[in-house]
């Protein structure tokens, strides 16, 4: 066996090896993110619904509040609180309605057909008796009922998810609902995006074996770019998740990378070296694609380095946020025409792990959205800390967007909402302001989120 084949068998032997682990890990992280994302989010939806469909019941009830505490039973008080009750709506599916407790409908501001009749006997497509359950929880003292009915918006059945509560001395059940069908909707999506993800990143990994193993086996050169590639392919995608427990598997997977690809790549560098050494001593003429071969390994190195502080930049949890801010807005600078800038008022302090992690992300994502759209000159980031709070600020010169509109467009704006969602899950604030002037992004977290365990 000569030194070229040895080259060869030593390349592709650690490289099928760290291909196939690496495929692995990333089909198994990838299905196991996925999963515990969407168990997330529909918990958090349905907590969202359960919260807001008791705000608007409460809401309602205290618009007539003032006429039932009077005390008066007659037909006209009763007639008046039915009619505020009608006025009152939020959306195209959004309306209460009354019902006595024998369940007679007094009041349904979308379908006013039913008003009069009497719907105890109703039953929904499941065989469940509606009305029955609304009113066994209204006496009960008010709470949710999951139950079938026609949406609006529509005209087909749809689940809903309904707060009803009784108002005793009137004999009444007044409640509302809202329509579950766009958590479906929201899952597919969701489903979809991650089977492409896991799609993607296993054509990564065949285009890449496939190349990789093309010019080992022809060179003996790229032993360690295919696992590069697929590594950076593989945390990429991770990069993307904004979920607070992912910023762990970030961490693993930054480390790992740190420790595991680059040490291989050095190994093949070394390799490689070692190899043009012998044939030089041997006065035979090194192979011109070594050279190019060192020089992608190199290349390849500091990319792994780069990636690796991507994922999580090791400043964040050494040096602390304001120094990772600093690297961020220079790596910004160096990669685009947009100058940013870093300022830091009043005495840095100690953040926990969660509210660091999410104003870092929150900055990542305002730059991104910079460089993408704002058509800007200058992006100032301010990170201001007091006894009472520490607020980011992320301000822009570039063209602006409507906010309300941005915010109201489910298939738009996600990176804003992820923001928001990110601010609000270590209990502090986000605020968005743009214009002509620019945009500006504010984040406030409150002292009492600041505190180390």
């Amino acid at each position: 066996m000569n030194l070229r084949t040895k080259i060869v068998a030593l390349a592709v032997a650690p490289l099928l090896i760290a291909l196939v682990l690496v495929a692995l890990a990333v089909r198994h992280q990838e299905r196991d993110l996925a999963q515990r994302e969407r168990a997330l989010i529909e918990q958090t939806y349905m907590a969202q619904r359960r919260s807001e469909l008791r705000s608007y019941v409460e809401l309602a009830v205290s618009t007539v509040r003032p006429l039932y505490d009077a005390g008066l039973d007659d037909e006209a008080t009763r007639t008046e609180a039915l009619r505020r009750l009608a006025a009152l709506d939020y959306g195209d599916d959004g309306y209460f309605f009354v019902y006595d407790l024998q369940g007679r409908s007094l009041m349904h501001s979308r379908q006013p057909d039913l008003v009069g009749r009497n719907l105890w006997e109703l039953r929904d497509s499941q065989g469940r008796f509606t009305i029955q359950d609304l009113l066994a929880r209204a006496r009960a003292g008010g709470g949710y009922v999951e139950y079938q009915w026609r949406k609006p918006s529509s005209a087909q059945t749809a689940p809903k998810l309904g707060y009803v509560t009784a108002l005793p001395r009137w004999n009444w059940m007044v409640g509302t609902g809202l329509y579950l069908d766009d958590i479906e909707a929201t899952m597919q999506t969701l489903d979809r995006q991650v089977s492409l993800n896991v799609t993607t990143t296993m054509l990564w990994i065949a285009g890449i074996a496939a190349l990789c193993l093309g010019v080992v086996s022809a060179t003996g050169l790229l032993l360690n770019l295919s696992e590069h590639r697929i590594a950076e392919a593989k945390l990429r995608l991770l990069a993307r998740q904004v979920v607070q427990s992912q910023e762990e598997e970030r961490g693993h997977l930054a480390r790992e990378l740190h420790d595991g690809t680059s040490q291989t790549l050095v190994s093949a560098k070394l390799l490689i070296e070692s190899a043009v050494d012998a044939l030089e001593r041997a006065q035979q003429n090194a192979p011109p694609a070594l050279g190019k071969a060192l020089q992608r390994l190199n290349e390849s190195l500091a990319e792994v380095r780069r990636i690796s502080h991507r994922l999580r930049p090791a400043l964040l949890d050494t040096l602390g946020l304001p120094a990772a801010l600093e690297r961020l807005a220079a790596e910004f600078g160096e990669e685009g025409a947009v100058h940013a800038a870093v300022a830091v008022e009043g005495l840095p302090r100690e953040l926990t792990e969660e509210v660091k992690t999410a104003l870092f992300r929150v900055t990542q994502e305002a730059l991104t959205n910079v460089r993408k759209h704002a058509q800007a000159r200058q992006v100032r980031i301010a990170l201001d800390f007091s006894d009472d709070r520490v607020r980011l600020e992320v301000a822009d010169d570039g063209v602006g967007f409507d906010v309300e509109a941005m915010q109201l467009d489910p298939k738009r704006g996600i990176g804003l909402r992820n923001m928001r969602e990110r601010v609000a899950s270590v209990g502090g604030r986000l605020e968005m302001r743009s214009g002509s002037g620019g945009t500006t992004i504010v984040a406030d977290v409150p002292a009492h989120s600041l505190e180390l365990a």
